[in-house]
């Protein structure tokens, strides 16, 4: 707990905090950070294997190959959302399978799963949203702002 609030905190509080943290496992941060690390590099690996296999086999350009892996990445991760699976590689892997898309893809998917009790469109059509929305909102903001940016720096091009 930080100082600021040990401050406004009673002498119980205190002295549990004390207790918990002395108790507190350590946590493997070398090895999460490698199993993060392997993990991450693997969804990437995978999304370069979708890619190749657009333009190989498919005959797609390099830049025409982006756009429908990453809907491959994301059918995927809602698949793998949907049986149960993902959230178990994720709780193995961490951070590893919060790489933007197939962490976008699960939290979508999972707040869908989640409502879907509520029914179609007040339960899954709204609810998933509820993440996304934010996501959404902030990257349309972001790339007005970085677009503005570019146009007033560099307006020759």
């Amino acid at each position: 707990m930080p100082k600021a609030q040990l401050k406004k905190a009673t002498p119980v509080m205190q002295a549990y905090q004390a207790f918990a943290s002395a108790r507190e496992p350590a946590r493997p941060m070398a090895r999460n950070l490698v199993i993060a690390f392997v993990a991450g590099g693997l969804v990437c690996v995978v999304g370069q294997a979708v890619s190749d296999f657009f333009v190989h086999v498919c005959g797609f350009s390099r830049k025409d190959a982006g756009n429908p892996t990453v809907a491959v990445l994301i059918a995927l991760t809602c698949l793998l959302t949907g049986l149960g699976v993902f959230d178990k590689i994720a709780r193995f892997t961490g951070a590893g399978t919060a790489i933007p898309v197939t962490g976008f893809a699960n939290a979508m998917a999972s707040a869908a799963l989640e409502s879907k009790t509520e029914g179609w469109v007040l339960g899954v059509g709204a609810n998933m949203f509820k993440l996304a929305g934010a996501v959404i909102v902030w990257g349309v903001v972001a790339a007005f702002f970085i677009g503005l940016l570019h146009t007033l720096v560099a307006p020759g091009r």
